[in-house]
């Protein structure tokens, strides 16, 4: 549906016969200027179809649609053609049973990595436990170095 309240030379980019300034509006609408910028729209509509239609021959004898139909064409197959593939390697593992252990072999990973876990959560804490003890058998250890050493320096120097 036309506004007469468009500007015909809003339009300018496809009417031939506007001026810039020839703007209509409510307060100046006369029967002519309405009956003038109805016939600069029919004129654009006019013009404008028949650039559409030199374009849409220009495409088809270009043999644009045609190629870019096969180019759709040809991706809707490969696309096809690797859907099944992938559809038919997914049935082959399954029908192997390689899922099946690959489910179960993660299974028992996780299994073994908890007991893992547990058996070093267990090893820190004894280990946290025997560090005083180990802390005062090295000191013991130090000092008797040290006895047996100082007694061995005085039997030297007598």
């Amino acid at each position: 549906m036309i506004s007469l309240y468009t500007s015909v030379s809003h339009n300018n980019s496809i009417m031939s016969s506007s001026s810039k300034h020839d703007r209509t509006s409510t307060t100046n609408l006369t029967p002519e200027r309405a009956a003038e910028t109805i016939k600069n729209v029919a004129s654009s509509i006019r013009e404008a179809s028949s650039t559409i239609r030199e374009m849409v021959r220009t495409v088809h004898q270009s043999g644009a649609i045609e190629e870019i139909a096969q180019a759709i064409q040809e991706a809707s197959i490969a696309t096809r053609d690797t859907a099944r593939e992938i559809s038919d390697s997914a049935k082959d593992l399954r029908d192997r049973g390689i899922v099946g252990r690959t489910t179960a072999a993660v299974k028992e990973t996780m299994v073994v990595t908890r007991q893992t876990t547990d058996i070093l959560k267990e090893t820190a804490q004894e280990t946290a436990q025997a560090v005083p003890q180990t802390t005062e058998a090295v000191k013991e250890g130090a000092r008797r170095i040290k006895s047996n050493t100082r007694k061995k320096k005085d039997k030297v120097i007598r």
